[in-house]
């Protein structure tokens, strides 16, 4: 046990002060996340669920350990605890995936407190497909469309696909030692990005991964049907070839795959509306304080993508609020 009361905070503890503070006070629902970063995902996925009868307080599992990570939010310090007063909210990862072949999956896909993002993670989310030509206006305030987001992200899942079932199948075969996420993240990788070579990129792409493809299939030769049954199984999860890129680590999609389109496309908008003052511009005077407000007015890419909220029609973004609203209708106290 605990010296203090605060070391075993569960949600009973909570229940029990919510009920101290009067039948009509709001229920303090805490959620639990796994680092800074995903404060802001959360807080924005949960305060629409906000009323005159509940609100949630977001944070990392500990304020004094700085503790953070999955593991340590299910596992270490609250996975015992949860309950109607207390969640965790974590990235999916490949847990949601696996289907409960781990206990980390287990606990991800089966208690009904813990609440995961269906994409990989909060990243995968913040680099949707759909949203990112508003990205690049709100970094940009220059609205042309002179790239399609849309189309790439859905050649490249397309052209990766195959290869994320075989990483899917190492996982759930519990011999991911033999090809690892960074295995995928290295054949999958993009290089440098530019306008010419963008399509003809995936097409490379779409070589390397049917080389490493063959190697599998020469390598387990009897992998055939149940590499077909992970096919579809995670195909009935919602993973889709249009929508692989969702479903891959975060981070590499962010940083290898979207950030590097995003600042070709920006910076190539940037001078577009640079030029454009130049031409239109009555005297040196006029030009110069245009340019100065427009690069006052201009935002950093990386910032702007973490804040960005268009996933919001996202298919794995509104599985993610059915679930809460079916937990929060289930537990209310109305």
């Amino acid at each position: 046990m605990g010296k203090r009361l605060k070391e075993n905070l569960s949600s009973a503890y909570l229940d029990a002060a919510n009920r101290l503070n009067g039948r009509n006070a709001r229920k303090r629902i805490v959620a639990y996340v796994e680092s800074y970063d995903d404060i802001f995902f959360w807080r924005t996925a949960l305060s629409g669920f906000e009323n005159e009868h509940r609100y949630f307080e977001v944070m990392l599992p500990s304020r004094h350990t700085l503790t953070k990570g999955k593991r340590s939010v299910l596992m270490n310090l609250i996975s015992e605890n949860v309950g109607e007063s207390m969640i965790a909210c974590v990235d999916a990862d490949y847990d949601y995936l696996l289907q409960g072949s781990t206990s980390m999956s287990r606990a991800v896909n089966h208690s009904p407190y813990v609440f995961h993002t269906y994409a990989y993670a909060i990243e995968n989310l913040q680099c949707y497909a759909g949203s990112l030509h508003d990205v690049s206006v709100a970094v940009t305030l220059n609205d042309r469309v002179i790239f399609d987001f849309e189309e790439y992200l859905r050649l490249y899942s397309e052209a990766i696909f195959p290869l994320f079932v075989w990483s899917v199948w190492f996982y759930r075969k519990g011999i991911y030692g033999k090809f690892t996420i960074t295995d995928f993240n290295h054949i999958i990788e993009m290089g440098n990005f530019n306008f010419q070579t963008a399509y003809p990129s995936i097409e490379k792409l779409r070589r390397k991964v049917a080389r490493k493809i063959r190697q599998f299939q020469h390598e387990y030769p009897d992998a055939k049907e149940t590499y077909l049954a992970v096919k579809e199984d995670i195909k009935r999860l919602g993973v889709t070839a249009q929508t692989t890129y969702l479903y891959i680590q975060g981070h590499h999609l962010f940083d290898n795959v979207v950030v590097p389109a995003l600042k070709r496309v920006c910076d190539k908008l940037i001078r577009d509306h640079e030029q454009e003052i130049y031409r239109n511009a009555r005297h040196i005077v006029q030009r110069r304080n245009e340019l100065s407000n427009y690069n006052h007015s201009i935002e950093e890419i990386v910032p702007m993508l973490r804040r960005n909220v268009g996933y919001a029609n996202s298919e794995p973004y509104l599985r993610l609020k059915a679930d809460l609203k079916d937990f929060l209708d289930g537990n209310s106290e109305e």
